[in-house]
């Protein structure tokens, strides 16, 4: 996965706060996926002008206690929503 990537939620689906659940829910037009704390963290990051090394930095930012496994957990969690079809990764310009 290249850091220079930079990716967006597929066009359709929105991330939102769902007070009544206590977490952000990924809202498509079929339904409704619950996230956790990192999968929203993340995804709030994937604003199609972030590039996945500017996600790392901010997210090291936010959270300076992770480990130095928080680059993996991104990739991987960045290829599984690509896979699940959550996000698409946008055209270089």
């Amino acid at each position: 996965m290249n850091a220079a990537t930079v990716y967006r939620l597929k066009p359709g689906w929105r991330l939102q706060w769902e007070e009544a659940q206590g977490r952000h829910v990924l809202l498509y037009p079929e339904g409704m996926v619950q996230l956790n704390d990192s999968a929203g963290a993340v995804l709030g990051l994937l604003d199609g002008e972030r590039d996945l090394a500017a996600v790392l930095a901010v997210l090291r930012q936010r959270y300076p206690e992770a480990d130095d496994g928080l680059e993996g957990d991104v990739h991987d969690f960045v290829a599984d929503a690509l896979h699940q079809g959550w996000i698409r990764e946008m055209e270089a310009t």
